[in-house]
């Protein structure tokens, strides 16, 4: 069974069920050998603020140390978001393989009547995911309640409840209280439940259990919100019996002060988190499509909100921001109370309505109805992405465009800000083959369109609707576009197309002017051809601008794998710095703190008593100096000293790093890495390394970008070696042109690495190979190439270079 029929399988389960209770669930837990009972199991259940608090909390424990699944739903894309260790979405051959183990259990139970829910059957997989990877601590979201949820069926460590509101009465009961009893139902035999309720569902749980209260000045863990520290981020303190501390949270609004405070509650219970590493980590959590600003010329903001006590929130939210006039982008399901949710939300300049790519949604006449005439303009714009490119073309830079409604229609206006264009090698037919089948396009259609493969192609993800568009007007210019929703098993539908530089452009005119957002792809298309066609663009801001850059690596550390310390000391950095200046250089790069395996963590005042130095007496050097550290305020120091680059190998494992940054004006490099220093026995699973690397880096690439940073200035680097084995560095290396759909300059680091023994080149002789990967690299369209040998590095760019300009 392909990955796509597994999750078609799952997809057609039924939703919901009469019967209650969670015998069914431990019944596909019995079969599967009992995953959960070797799990450490925290459940969050509440009416709202669940999944943003299991966020907090996962994040909180991932930067303790400690590895962490998070089970959680709905997903915006992809039913592989529910399920996630470490942040990193369980693999497709995960999914593949449960739904081969587990399809004859589902069909004994449909043969005696006890057919299991897709929630059931979810929860079930995610349980077995997190026991195959033996993770230290299962977080999982509540989905209905918490008597009968199927997440019960579990024994957890420690539970919460966020917040009790009137909901799912049909199930749960007709008042506050009966609600609040029944969620209380998750409480843990041996810890007092935490909860942020108040009033009377608090008093209805204390009915239940013992409790821990979370929020106003008469709980035994108080929280407050001390309003915005930036348009993204707020102020925060929590106070606990024994211990404080105060953070910046992604997440704003004093609801999720109070959701932090839980989240931080459940760290001290379950690990004995110290305040510091939950500070640290709070302020690393992130929650895509809960109010999530996406820009700030215009503010672009994407909130979930889908019923008229979220909207109200959201509400008080905005009004928090200085602008001129508001453009809002609204699109919900059918069974949504559209009114309240139009009275509840502040009144807009200029309303877009849409209707997200589901058969829910509520069509545009029935959702002007409910704001009748709050809005002094209504745009009946159809799609989310065309109603969300009209909102923002709309825009003046001082203007608000809010999409709201729907986590459908967030998830859909999303796609304008991660949608990427891949650019693909395909001059042979095997290589277009392999393209198309690496998009799940079934074998038949592959082989027979490969030939029409080989001109320039491109892959990207398009909505339906948008998918079917494009390949008409390609196909009627003679260009070759091949769709398949199989790959993703989503809402998104991979769209390959390949054809010579005349049908692009023909193409683009086409989309130009398009519907259903189209023009935003035609504008993303259209910098993707030209830059494999230009090359470069016409500047000279940063080394790398115009022509491959050689960085040379400068490792002032006792411990480097590849000088055993031999520059540990100021006068030889400095000589060695320009040393490697004098043989070609464009960037010094300077290391106080190595990431080999095995590497001793170095505190923040040595490594800048080790870098700053060597850079104080290099500054006059005539080429751009770059700090390599994983800490915020190491960075700072370097910064101030006068470097001018941050290389981040932990891909902003320090969340203040984005902002020292941005704060300085500096490039930032930021790697794909599963943690530093490396360990050799941990690697990933990847259904495509470089695609894998290619979204994971999106993430990060907005987040750096949303602290003030533009994506000249980001450099992206896909961490060869860095929780990949050998054969995945060499594939990244070799798909390096690929990393260009970031938009971002892209540096490779290979140098000597241990990839290179499954060449047969043992430490010592791993110089000819690393000037190999620097040649195809530099090809390929890699901006820098990161490397201890300069010299021999920097003929092999500038032979590359040459022939370029040639031939």
């Amino acid at each position: 069974m392909e990955y796509h029929e597994s999750v078609d399988y799952l997809e057609s389960l039924q939703r919901r069920r009469p019967k209650l209770g969670t015998e069914t669930t431990a019944a596909l837990l019995t079969y599967l050998d009992r995953p959960h009972e070797d799990l450490d199991c925290v459940q969050i259940a509440g009416s709202n603020g669940k999944g943003s608090t299991g966020c907090m909390l996962e994040r909180i424990l991932r930067d303790a140390g400690l590895d962490v699944g998070l089970y959680t739903s709905p997903d915006l894309n992809d039913l592989r978001e529910r399920i996630q260790i470490n942040g990193r979405k369980i693999p497709k051959q995960r999914v593949r393989e449960f739904v081969a183990e587990i399809d004859d259990c589902i069909e004994r139970l449909r043969e005696a009547d006890d057919t299991p829910t897709y929630f059931e059957v979810l929860t079930a997989l995610a349980l077995h995911h997190f026991a195959a990877e033996d993770v230290d601590v299962a977080v999982l979201e509540v989905g209905i309640g918490g008597r009968y949820d199927a997440t019960s069926a579990v024994d957890p460590v420690a539970s919460a409840v966020t917040s009790v509101s009137l909901e799912h009465t049909d199930i749960l009961g007709d008042t506050i209280e009966e609600i609040a009893r029944d969620k209380a139902q998750v409480a843990p035999a041996d810890a007092p439940l935490v909860t942020g309720a108040s009033e009377a569902a608090l008093e209805a749980i204390r009915s239940e259990t013992d409790v821990i209260t979370v929020g106003s000045d008469d709980a035994d863990v108080i929280t407050r919100e001390h309003g915005l520290a930036s348009p993204i981020e707020s102020e925060i303190s929590i106070a606990g019996p024994k211990w404080s501390l105060e953070t910046r949270l992604p997440l704003v609004g004093p609801h999720q002060a109070t959701n932090a405070g839980v989240a931080a509650t459940l760290a001290d219970q379950v690990a004995g988190v110290d305040p510091e590493s939950i500070a640290r980590g709070l302020r690393d959590a992130y929650w895509p499509g809960r109010f999530e600003v996406m820009s700030t010329a215009p503010l672009a903001i994407l909130d979930g909100a889908h019923n008229p006590g979220a909207c109200e929130t959201l509400a008080s939210l905005v009004d928090r921001y200085s602008f001129d006039d508001l453009h809002l982008v609204f699109g919900a399901m059918r069974e949504k109370d559209h009114r309240g949710m139009a009275t509840a939300l502040p009144s807009p300049d200029a309303l877009y309505l849409c209707e997200p790519d589901v058969p829910r949604a509520e069509d545009t006449a029935a959702l002007a109805s409910a704001f009748d005439d709050r809005a002094a303009t209504i745009d009946r714009a159809g799609s989310v992405l065309e109603a969300t490119e009209r909102a923002l073309s709309a825009a003046d830079e001082d203007d608000c465009v809010l999409v709201a409604g729907s986590l459908y229609a967030v998830a859909e206006a999303r796609d304008r800000w991660t949608r990427l264009q891949i650019p693909k090698r395909t001059a042979a037919t095997e290589q277009a083959r392999n393209v198309l089948t690496s998009a799940a396009v079934d074998a038949e259609t592959a082989e027979s369109v490969a030939d029409e493969t080989v001109h320039r192609t491109i892959k990207t993800y398009l909505r339906g609707p948008q998918a079917e568009r494009v390949e008409r007007a390609f196909e009627a210019i003679g260009g070759t576009c091949v769709r398949s929703d199989a790959e993703t098993a989503g809402r998104r539908v991979a769209t390959v197309l390949s054809g010579t530089s005349s049908q692009f452009r023909d193409l683009l005119a086409e989309l130009t002017d398009a519907d259903r957002g189209l023009a935003h792809v035609a504008a993303q298309l259209r910098q993707t051809i030209d830059d494999r066609v230009d090359g470069r663009a016409d500047r000279d801001r940063y080394p790398w601008d115009q022509t491959p850059a050689v960085m040379g690596i400068l490792n002032v550390t006792p411990d480097s794998f590849y000088d055993g310390g031999e520059y540990d000391r100021v006068p030889d950095a400095v000589r060695r710095a320009r040393e490697m200046v004098a043989a070609g250089a464009d960037i010094v790069d300077i290391g106080g703190e190595s990431t080999r395996p095995g590497a001793e963590p170095v505190s923040v005042a040595e490594e800048i008593d080790r870098v700053v130095p060597v850079i104080e007496r290099i500054e006059d050097l005539d080429v751009p100096i770059s700090v390599d550290t994983r800490k915020a305020a190491v960075a700072d120091a370097a910064l101030e000293a006068g470097a001018d680059i941050v290389n981040d190998v932990s891909g902003l494992e320090d969340p203040e790093m984005r902002f020292v940054a941005a704060d300085h004006d500096a490039s930032l490099v930021v790697m794909h890495s599963l943690e530093t220093p490396v360990d050799p026995d941990r690697t990933a699973t990847y259904d495509d390394v470089v695609e894998d690397v290619l979204h994971e880096l999106s993430e990060t690439v907005l987040l750096a970008e949303r602290a003030g940073l533009d994506r000249d200035q980001i450099v992206v680097d896909p961490g060869l070696g860095f929780g990949k084995d050998p054969a995945e560095s060499f594939e990244l290396a070799a798909r390096t042109d690929e990393l260009r759909a970031l938009g971002c300059p892209v540096m490779v680091g290979h140098s000597r690495k241990s990839m290179f023994d499954r060449v047969g080149c043992p430490s010592g002789e791993r110089l000819p190979p690393t000037l190999a990967v620097t040649t195809m690299a530099a090809e390929r369209g890699a901006d820098i190439v990161r490397v201890h040998d300069v010299p021999e590095n920097v003929a092999a760019v500038r032979t590359v270079r040459t022939a370029d300009a040639r031939y």
